[in-house]
């Protein structure tokens, strides 16, 4: 193997990231399974594909015929003499220039396969960049191409064509558990890549580096052991370091050894060797920082079309910088057709190489695209929507009491001659009284959780709000079926990368990263809105130039309706040296522009004053209705001078009609036009004047004797507003002039430009939150819920509509705190959804969310007053992630048949979809489908858990949940009137094996449906049937509980033998459908 094939080898193992064989998670673990197949490919079998391409062109090595010549030369001069004086006809000279005219005109081997390495290594190389391939056509050196196809304007990033995968969940802070309990932090600190004037370039990328204490920050230490909480924190800063030669991977663990070392709590659970290679020794600590800075650092994207992208790029590489027209230029047809063996094989391999490398890029992308499947389900619930019947058991649990007291400070509640005071245990009247505390179910077994929902009928239409754990774009496209065209508001408050720990970027594209991450979650989420609704994203100058771009890219420029300026720090904050930045943005864009509207803001107390004018109908303020200033010539207006009629009462009656002549003349009709009845009558002037001999004719003259035009160009407005006294006729000092009653409404057109002391963060954002949550600083950058609230006003201000607003970047739970308080003002019915993947889900969003339920006003964590609690049902999701999917997959073992008996270019491929089938998602396992199980990463511990199938299944068909049930257990006994043989009638049975549950809604297409799910004995199929036949038939004795027209069933079975006549419903498999959404793009 010579250098030119070990270079291209070892990038190879690299761009299949051989070389991060001590990772045991995503696509590292499943690579790792196949390693030696896949190194044997590339030492053994590729380079034997070169040769065979290489092998009729190509001579004997040019050292071995050198030898031969030498030999030759050698022979003939020991006989005394030279090659030039043999004779010409002698075997010695005619074999001597033989070997030198093929060593001029071939290529020997070696060169060919050297040129094809390196060329393979330049390709590969140029587009591989730390677990990601970049688009970088290169014309010639700092000259690339972009796909341009003939628009006006472009907006072009690095990573267009690429998902964006990463979260922020374990880059702000890595959390694992020992086994001995102790929970141990990566915290990240904050730190900018400017600092120091170091700048991020291919040379200086930021790294992992543990946290440096220093003055500025005194409490902020690098180590910080709590012995009484089994707490450990480690910080790390992200940043370019100054010395770039440390290796600071090794550093960072030695600093962390020789910590945990001196510390007797710490040794043994985090040193123990976690190793199954005897010649390896992997201590926890290593392998979780290991885990922590690959997961951060490589593989943020996933190409969405690897294969094609490569193909085309190799193609362009070999025309443009592997064939060169001087090498064809040449009657020697053997090298030339050297040459063209050479381009051939660097194409046949590329393109081998590329198939292999799509194939799992498509796998890793077809894992991103699946639905992802929930986890766990829960509800939050007022106690006014709970039936009293559930009463009993939840004083009884300890668990819930104490969320009361910690959340809500019940054990506080003093009791009186009419009130019940806080006891414990708690009474069931104390419940009664205390109507606005929340239920959650997650304190409670699953029986509990789903007999309560059973016990509500129209779960969907009555539930508020929607809470997500998750993914925000896999959050969108689990949700899509059953929100499709019902979102009214799409309020997005993304990070605004404006530092290390908002935004979690590739080095060195830190904006094109971002770039992507947004572009296809807003292309995704805007499909969900309805025609009348609007999108909205708040931004600040960092990103809102691109922002624009992106979304006018994703969506199209012609859905734009504008951008509000709002004056969120009034203070002002200083992000660069030269000005203090005080304010944010949010850009609008409508659905449909024909449809939406905008609701008028509520008028400030100030601009209230403003209508201090008062007659017997509202308030007005008068308003010149002359114009002034640009646009008001008749020049720039002609159809808006004309003069205005006043009776003796004052009372506008009449108007000029249209104007004879240019505008540039004085203005001339031969009509006046007034309003009889409501019916616009013409007169001519002396029919006008025969009928009307008091009046005043005013024409729109300024005080200069300058000609200016009215406000109004609409003669019947101006006449209506007339005949209801909406017009003053003034007159100063001889000089008469008209005003228009502006009367006072209730709100006004929003502005572009919102400044309020109440849109200020730090107040109504950051303080707010310390006051709801109990004084910690547990976000960082919240929006004040002022300007959050007007925003959403705007858009779902309206109170008769049950509108539905979704936050995909859920953070604090600033979204649906607005909700809550637009709806506690005026009773309304807006609901909420929100996503959120950070671990502060649990910490700050929900309780959050949950607290200003309760109460409207708080300080340090508790309520300051009991009576303005809000009716609440909030669905609480937690959704399968993507490194969850990478978890769930098996591989079967299959020895040396992996890629023999296919061939190499279905090796990958065969192991991607063949040896993982079944292990990412188990049909075969729903016949137990109240106990499906997967593998879910907790704290970075990947443990295996139950997980919810029936409410996936739900979200996969859209289906709008009008009821269910509970999961109800049967034993069969054999039927009293048998209406065929082996029929069976159920009896209920706790301990039975017949489970079954049942849910009723209807589908997108209004389409109703029933699903039912149940056990099956897969010992019994026919046995299981019966049973089935006797559920079914149990079921549906209420006429009224047959008018469905699908029935969505588990497991092969014969319920259609059991369809009456007047009935049209069909039977659709689980499994089927399960497999079909799950895997749509």
């Amino acid at each position: 193997m010579n250098e030119y094939q070990k270079r291209f080898v070892a990038l190879l193992k690299t761009i299949f990231e051989l070389d991060k064989s001590d990772l045991d998670f995503g696509i590292y673990r499943i690579i790792n399974i196949r390693q030696r197949e896949i190194v044997d490919y590339f030492e053994k079998r590729l380079p034997k594909k070169i040769q065979d391409i290489l092998a009729p062109f190509a001579n004997e090595n040019a050292d071995d015929i050198k030898q031969k010549l030498a030999k030759i030369e050698a022979d003939v001069e020991s006989m005394g003499m030279t090659i030039d004086s043999l004779q010409d006809g002698t075997p010695k000279k005619q074999e001597y220039f033989a070997l030198q005219k093929q060593l001029s005109q071939g290529s020997d081997m070696s060169a060919l396969e050297s040129d094809v390495y390196s060329a393979l290594y330049s390709f590969f190389n140029r587009y591989y960049d730390e677990g990601d391939f970049i688009s970088k056509r290169r014309y010639k050196e700092g000259v690339y191409a972009i796909p341009y196809e003939g628009e006006e304007v472009k907006l072009y990033w690095a990573n267009q064509d690429q998902y964006y995968i990463k979260t922020a969940e374990n880059f702000k802070d890595y959390t694992f558990v020992t086994e001995e309990g102790i929970n141990v932090h990566f915290r990240l600190v904050d730190a900018t890549i400017e600092q120091n004037n170091n700048k991020e370039t291919d040379d200086s990328k930021r790294e992992f580096m543990l946290y440096t204490e220093n003055e500025e920050q005194p409490d902020l230490k690098t180590f910080e052991w709590n012995a009484d909480t089994k707490v450990l924190i480690i910080r790390f800063v992200f940043d370019i370091p100054e010395d770039k030669k440390k290796k600071y991977s090794e550093d960072n663990y030695t600093k962390i050894r020789e910590y945990i070392i001196g510390i007797p709590e710490l040794m043994v659970p985090l040193m123990r060797n976690t190793s199954f290679d005897p010649k390896k020794n992997i201590t926890l600590i290593e392998k979780h920082l290991k885990g922590y800075v690959a997961k951060n650092t490589f593989d943020y994207f996933i190409h969405k079309d690897l294969g094609g992208f490569l193909n085309r790029e190799l193609d362009f590489f070999i025309k443009n910088e592997v064939m060169h027209l001087d090498d064809l230029d040449t009657e020697d047809e053997a090298r030339v057709e050297s040459y063209l063996a050479k381009v051939r094989a660097v194409k046949r391999i590329g393109k081998e190489i590329i198939t292999f490398l799509a194939q799992i890029e498509n796998f890793q992308r077809k894992l991103w695209l699946k639905k992802k499947f929930v986890v766990e389900t829960n509800w939050c619930i007022t106690l006014d929507n709970i039936d009293e019947s559930f009463y009993p058991e939840i004083v009884a649990n300890e668990a819930q009491i104490q969320e009361w007291i910690d959340m809500y400070a019940i054990d506080e509640i003093e009791g009186d001659l009419h009130t019940t005071a806080f006891s414990n245990p708690l009474s069931i009247d104390f419940l009664k009284e205390n109507q606005k505390l929340i239920v959650d179910t997650k304190n409670f077994d699953t029986t509990f959780r789903d007999k309560l929902i059973a016990s509500i009928d129209d779960i969907n239409e009555k539930t508020n709000g929607l809470l997500v754990n998750g993914d925000n774009y896999q959050t969108v496209r689990l949700l899509k079926r059953t929100i499709f065209d019902k979102i009214k508001c799409l309020y997005l408050d993304p990070p605004y990368n404006t530092n290390e720990v908002s935004f979690l970027y590739k080095n060195n594209f830190k904006h094109s990263s971002w770039a992507s991450m947004m572009y296809d979650r807003v292309k995704v989420a805007f499909e969900t809105l309805s025609d009348d609704g609007v999108l909205m994203i708040t931004i600040d100058d960092e990103e809102l130039y691109n922002l624009k771009e992106i979304v006018d890219t994703a969506i199209g420029s012609n859905h734009y309706i504008g951008t509000i300026v709002i004056q969120s720090n009034p203070r002002g904050r200083g992000i660069n040296s030269f000005y203090a930045t005080c304010h944010e943005y949010c850009l609008c864009y409508a659905k449909d522009i024909n449809q939406t509207i905008i609701i008028d803001q509520d008028l400030t107390e100030e601009q209230a004053k403003q209508y201090s004018g008062e007659d017997d109908e509202i308030a007005y303020r008068a308003l010149p209705f002359r114009r002034s200033g640009g646009w008001s010539t008749p020049q720039d207006r002609p159809n808006s001078e004309f003069p205005l009629y006043f009776n003796k009462e004052g009372i506008l009656f009449a108007v000029g009609g249209t104007r004879i002549g240019n505008a540039i003349d004085e203005y001339s009709s031969n009509e006046i036009i007034l309003l009889r009845d409501g019916i616009i009558v013409t007169l001519s002037l002396a029919e006008f004047d025969s009928e009307y001999k008091e009046y005043t004719r005013i024409m729109p003259v300024d005080t200069n004797g300058l000609r200016r035009v009215w406000r109004w160009s609409d003669r019947e407005k101006i006449l209506k507003a007339g005949l209801q006294g909406d017009f003053i006729l003034k007159n100063e000092r001889g000089n008469k002039y008209v005003q228009l009653k502006d009367r006072i409404k209730a709100g006004r057109k929003p502005k572009t430009i919102w400044y309020d002391s109440k849109y200020d963060s730090s107040s109504h954002g950051t303080n707010l939150i310390k006051k709801i949550l109990g004084g910690r600083n547990l976000f960082g950058f919240p929006k004040s819920v002022y300007s959050t609230e007007d925003s959403l006003h705007s858009v779902v201000g309206n109170t008769d509509e049950k509108s539905t607003t979704m936050d995909l970047f859920g953070g604090s739970g600033t979204t649906a705190h607005a909700i809550i308080n637009l709806n506690r003002k005026d009773q309304g019915m807006r609901k909420f959804i929100l996503a959120e993947m950070g671990d502060y889900f649990n910490n700050v969003t929900k309780p959050r969310v949950l607290k200003v339920c309760y109460s409207e006003e708080w300080n340090n964590g508790k309520p300051l007053s009991r009576n303005k609690g809000i009716s609440q049902i909030v669905k609480c999701l937690l959704i399968e992630s993507y490194e969850d999917a990478l978890s769930n997959i098996t591989l079967e073992a299959k020895g040396s048949f992996f890629g023999s008996n296919l061939g190499d270019e279905y090796m990958i491929n065969y192991m991607l979809d063949m040896e993982s089938k079944g292990s990412l998602l188990n049909l075969d396992a729903f016949v137990s489908p109240f106990e499906y199980n997967m593998k879910i990463t907790e704290k970075n511990e990947c443990k295996e858990r139950r997980v919810d199938v029936v409410e996936t299944f739900n979200y996969l068909i859209g289906l709008s949940v009008h009821s269910q049930s509970s999961i109800s257990y049967f034993s069969t006994k054999e039927a009293v009137n048998t209406p065929y043989e082996g029929a069976v009638d159920l009896q209920k049975d706790l301990n039975g094996f017949y489970g079954f549950r049942q849910i009723e809604g209807t589908l997108p297409d209004g389409r109703k449906a029933l699903i039912i799910w149940r056990n099956i004995n897969q010992d019994n199929i026919l046995a299981s049937n019966a049973a089935l036949d006797a559920y079914f038939s149990k079921y549906r004795i209420n006429p009224a509980d047959r008018e469905f027209d699908v029935i969505y069933i588990n497991g092969d079975n014969n319920l259609e033998n059991l369809r009456l006549d007047d009935e049209q419903w069909k039977v659709v498999l689980i499994e089927t459908e399960f497999n079909k959404r799950m895997w749509e793009e």
